[in-house]
């Protein structure tokens, strides 16, 4: 997500290197100007701050100085331990640590202004040639100033130092957690219109689920994202979630496809899913979806891609243990590396917390195949509304990173949601959605099985019964009578009863063949009697017509002979 052809022309921006959070701004921070940086207890100021001086320092080449006026820097390096940030090989050269803690029992007895401090920071970041400070905590050395006026001339006074110097700065301040969004109301209000750009962190409890979110407040002479993004704190340090928006280039696509594991299922689905798809699995409990899911997960790591399986509803051993029971064995892939099985459960937070660490483990693993088994219980951690925005940005992942998704999503039967999705609403942004259900009837419950949708492929639109037996998975076709839909014993007595059928109508075809070709013969010999009776006939017919004209012929020579013989008539010449 880019939003560098918004900003103006003008305005050059000092990137942050915090995920996310560049994007957001079309590129970071104003560079030579000053970001006020606002937060409540636990919000990560400290953290977002450091972050932007170390990714500074190591990947822009930028040396930095960080001002601590509540915690000292030793403390502030042994928190930032924790991440993988190396401070030690940065902390020599291009950053710089200073403590300003002001005495707990300091006594004022004169004028105090800021001038001293920042005489010497200026010979410190000339020397080191900084282009980026921070001041933490800034309004821990303003209350030692006796009126607000005091306090907004030092405020004007770092401005213009900071201005002079063309530094790039983040000044934080402290808000309570109902105080984020109204910092007008404060006595440090006038600094939202003094400032260039204004960063507000809050933390907060939604149903019991700890949630961090940022907003942008301002940013002059600049476009960038106005609404709240969730982020949290990982090892790296502040991941910002973004979502896809106008203008992103989109994810490539291709025509491969990678099979689902059942043989039958492919061909339903035209040749298997599309690779780097997202493949939507939902039924009630019990249904076979983390079967269906296992099985493409099986087949992924017989291709020898490296697959990540996450569980939400039991441990990894648990899951290999009963998939062994349908014949889905993935303890040798395990043990060979491709696969990695990992327990969603010890993974406590909200659902954006769940995400990147899902994501950090994907990384880690280098896998090209995804199962979430299901991917519903991010549902269960916080908002509906944070945990659809992460269902979004998962999907988006995915894509982005050419990896196949094979999620599975938990229907309330109670509830009686036949054919809906979780309260995630990934179905939209699915691929493919295979839905699976029970059939109840004669005393017994069948597993039915049946696609929704799947994009940019013919596919079947049949329900089949899906089986499950030692030998492994089997999708067999249903029957219907009288518009009722049969599965199980009740299937296979339809199925013996069309068999018998079969035998009885084959044999019955096998006796009128017998008839028919008894009844052929026995015309054929009376054809022959009656053809010979016919020749006899007409060799009858022409013996007496030949002994005809003979009588005649001899009966008419002795008339004339007899004639001749009496003499009475003259004898006829010829």
């Amino acid at each position: 997500m880019k939003l560098d052809h918004l900003s103006s022309p003008a305005l050059r921006k000092a990137p942050s290197g915090i995920t996310g959070f560049d994007e957001i701004t079309g590129g970071g921070l104003p560079r030579g100007r000053t970001t006020l940086l606002l937060g409540g207890p636990g919000s990560g100021k400290t953290i977002f701050a450091l972050q932007y001086l170390i990714n500074g320092a190591r990947v822009y080449g930028e040396p930095g100085i960080f001002v601590a006026f509540e915690e000292t820097s030793q403390r502030i390096l042994a928190n930032a331990a924790s991440f993988d940030w190396k401070l030690d090989q940065l902390r020599k050269k291009k950053l710089l640590f200073i403590d300003a803690q002001p005495s707990y029992d300091l006594v004022q007895t004169g004028d105090f202004d800021l001038c001293g401090m920042l005489a010497g920071l200026g010979l410190q970041a000339a020397q080191m040639k900084a282009r980026r400070i921070v001041f933490d905590a800034l309004d821990i050395l303003l209350a030692l100033l006796p009126d607000l006026s005091a306090r907004r001339r030092e405020i004007y006074r770092l401005h213009e130092w900071l201005v002079s110097r063309g530094l790039t700065s983040i000044v934080t301040l402290k808000a309570r957690a109902d105080e984020a969004n109204s910092i007008t109301q404060q006595p440090y209000g006038f600094m939202q219109f003094m400032v260039d750009c204004s960063v507000i962190l809050n933390h907060s409890l939604i149903a019991g689920v700890s949630q961090r979110n940022m907003r942008v407040q301002k940013y002059r002479g600049s476009s960038f994202d106005e609404n709240e993004s969730p982020f949290v704190i990982g090892d790296a340090g502040f991941d910002v979630a973004i979502v896809r928006t106008l203008g992103r280039d989109d994810a490539k696509v291709t025509n491969e496809r990678v099979t689902s594991g059942i043989k039958r299922l492919d061909t339903m689905l035209g040749g298997g899913y599309y690779r780097a798809a997202c493949v939507l699995i939902t039924g009630f409990p019990g249904t076979a979806k983390t079967t269906l899911s296992g099985a493409f997960a099986q087949a992924a790591c017989g291709r020898g891609e490296r697959t990540l399986f996450v569980s939400f509803d039991s441990d990894g051993t648990e899951v290999i243990r009963n998939l062994a029971s349908v014949g889905i064995r993935l303890g040798r892939y395990l043990k060979s590396g491709v696969l990695r099985m990992v327990s969603a459960r010890t993974i406590v937070g909200s659902a954006e917390t769940s995400l990147v660490r899902i994501k950090a483990i994907a990384a880690e693993h280098k896998a090209r195949c995804l199962v979430i088994d299901p991917v519903s219980a991010l549902a269960n951690s916080g908002s509906q509304l944070a945990a659809h925005g992460v269902g979004q940005r998962l999907i988006d992942w995915s894509k982005a990173d050419r990896i196949t998704l094979v999620c599975t999503s938990l229907l309330n039967e109670i509830a009686g949601k036949s054919e809906t999705d979780s309260t995630l609403h990934i179905s939209t942004l699915a691929d493919t959605w295979i839905h699976l259900s029970y059939v109840v009837q004669a005393g017994e419950r069948n597993r039915g099985m049946s696609i929704i949708k799947s994009r940019g492929t013919a596919h079947s639109n049949q329900v089949r019964e899906l089986i499950l037996s030692n030998s492994g998975v089997t999708l067999a076709d249903i029957f219907t009578a009288g518009g009722e839909v049969l599965m199980g014993t009740m299937r296979w007595q339809k199925e013996s009863a069309e068999r018998v059928e079969d035998e009885v109508a084959e044999v019955a075809g096998r006796l009128k063949l017998v008839t028919l070709d008894a009844e052929q013969a026995e015309l054929e010999v009376r054809l022959k009697a009656v053809q010979t009776e016919l020749v006899a006939k007409q060799v009858e017919k022409t013996l007496l017509a030949r002994t005809t004209a003979s009588r005649k012929a001899v009966i008419l020579h002795g008339s004339e002979r007899m004639r001749e013989l009496r003499g009475g008539d003259a004898p006829k010449h010829k």
